[in-house]
């Protein structure tokens, strides 16, 4: 399924890389075709120009025909009857040309043949002064003149629209040492802020280093490529929501393992701890069924020390299982009231002495606090301390005597402090993390060097969390552990 979707992803992502390249090329030909047609339509406007402007000079040169019929004209041609001062066919040769009627035979044709020839070199003779003009004098000419800014905006509007292409546009007009001859006013920034700009050669017949290039830059382009591709848009966000799914599906299903393997170590503790004192309990009522026993009064007690000390035990670890089903319901079977931390650190410390001297070690409560009073439930604040008094017991070193150490102080005016300091084996640093989860224990599977169901510390964080406190542990292997309770006081 991750690869499946991974692939789904890429192929979408290569879509839309090709569809907004294959867009950019299709606006780029449409852009440089227009630009080119406009830079024609440029060259054309200055031809006309130049033409309109040596027929007005061929016009006012004209003078009246001479005896022999050669005109002073300086085009090197016979200007006879054919043509009036305009150039133009006169009338009554128009007529000697559409009526075969007034000319006859061979004296007809070899007329029309010269009205045709006279026509011919006149306007060859006034073409070849426009080129020769436009070749020597129109680069000399300023390109503001040349090609002005509203026909150049004109054109370009013109020749976008042909090629369906309606947008706004900036441009500019520089020369070849890059300078402008004019600009549009938004230009400059859009330049800054969309790098395409579309250049095309103005007057590409001009000498070298009078060329002119007509810059044009479009600032909503990227809208444009965008408009085109927004339709992939809805399939590209439902393929992310599917892969999101399929993370968070994948992140449960993993931690739904860790939880099953927990609660596999649970329930394997568990049946071990719990087997230890029914084992004691069932041998002990067998020997109540012996007479020999119950005919011994220092038998009989033993046997009743050893039904009550099981049953105790049982009943302890039954209620440390208890205490995780309280946790969704806490809040309603809490009761709040003012309590005094260091009289239950001092109460606890005193119950945990007789256990700690039992294997060589010694407890000590150093009360500092000069505020002890917080708001909490009495009882569970002392299953807390009791619990992390236990774990310091259970996690003991073998080869040195246990030191515990409880501490209380007021760090400012709003908060108590209680630590809880030990000489044990110490906590790794990467089950530091994790010491505070429900079910979690570091030593793990069907192991019973250590008793427990991965619950008290679990316990410890959810009460602390409910009294408005924080709890943290520091660690070193080797060493020994340090449980930090921080609480709110009561004012």
């Amino acid at each position: 399924m991750a690869v499946a979707l991974l692939g789904l992803l890429f192929v979408q992502i290569m879509y839309i890389e090709n569809m907004i390249k294959m867009r950019n090329e299709q606006f780029s030909e449409v852009v440089m075709r227009s630009l080119y047609n406009v830079a024609t339509n440029l060259e054309r406007d200055e031809t006309k120009y130049f033409l309109d402007q040596d027929l007005n000079e061929a016009q006012a040169s004209l003078i009246p025909f001479s005896s022999t019929g050669v005109s002073k004209n300086g085009f090197g041609f016979n200007k006879s009857t054919p043509f009036d001062t305009t150039g133009s066919l006169r009338s009554d040769d128009k007529l000697a040309l559409g009526d075969d009627d007034n000319l006859s035979g061979l004296g007809a044709r070899q007329s029309r043949q010269e009205i045709l020839k006279g026509q011919y070199l006149y306007q060859k003779g006034l073409l070849n002064e426009v080129i020769l003009s436009i070749l020597n004098h129109a680069s000399d000419r300023p390109i503001s003149e040349r090609a002005d800014s509203a026909t150049v905006q004109h054109y370009i509007e013109q020749e976008l629209q042909i090629n369906g292409l309606s947008m706004p546009f900036e441009f500019a007009v520089t020369n070849s040492a890059q300078v402008y001859a004019y600009l549009t006013s938004g230009y400059e920034a859009s330049v800054e802020n969309n790098k395409s700009i579309y250049s095309q050669i103005l007057f590409p017949n001009d000498p070298n280093g009078k060329y002119n290039t007509l810059n044009v830059t479009f600032p909503t382009k990227g809208d444009y490529i965008f408009s085109s591709i927004k339709f992939m848009l809805p399939s590209f966000f439902f393929t992310f929501i599917l892969m999101a799914v399929f993370i968070y599906t994948i992140i449960l299903a993993f931690r739904q393992k860790k939880i099953s393997e927990m609660k596999n170590d649970f329930i394997n503790n568990m049946t071990h701890e719990f087997k230890t004192p029914i084992s004691s309990i069932s041998l002990a009522a067998q020997m109540l069924n012996d007479e020999a026993v119950t005919k011994s009064p220092v038998l009989l007690k033993q046997a009743a020390t050893v039904i009550t000390d099981e049953t105790k035990r049982l009943r302890f670890q039954v209620e440390k299982v208890l205490q995780m089903s309280m946790f969704d319901r806490t809040n309603a079977t809490m009761k709040l009231q003012e309590v005094d931390v260091d009289a239950v650190v001092y109460s606890v410390v005193n119950t945990f002495k007789l256990k700690v001297e039992k294997f060589g070690g010694s407890i000590s409560a150093e009360l500092n606090s000069e505020d002890p009073i917080v708001n909490v439930d009495e009882m569970h604040f002392t299953n807390v301390i009791f619990n992390l008094l236990d774990n310091a017991i259970k996690y003991r070193r073998e080869d040195v005597a246990p030191q515990l150490k409880v501490t209380t102080s007021n760090p400012d005016d709003n908060h108590v402090i209680i630590t809880v300091e030990d000489n044990g084996i110490g906590i790794k640093r990467e089950d530091l993390k994790k010491i505070f989860e429900k079910f979690y224990r570091v030593s793990t599977g069907n192991r019973h060097d250590v008793k427990g169901f991965g619950l008290g510390l679990a316990y410890v964080h959810k009460m602390i969390t409910l009294f408005g406190g924080t709890i943290k542990a520091e660690s070193e292997m080797g060493k020994g552990s340090k449980f930090i309770i921080t609480l709110p006081l009561l004012k």
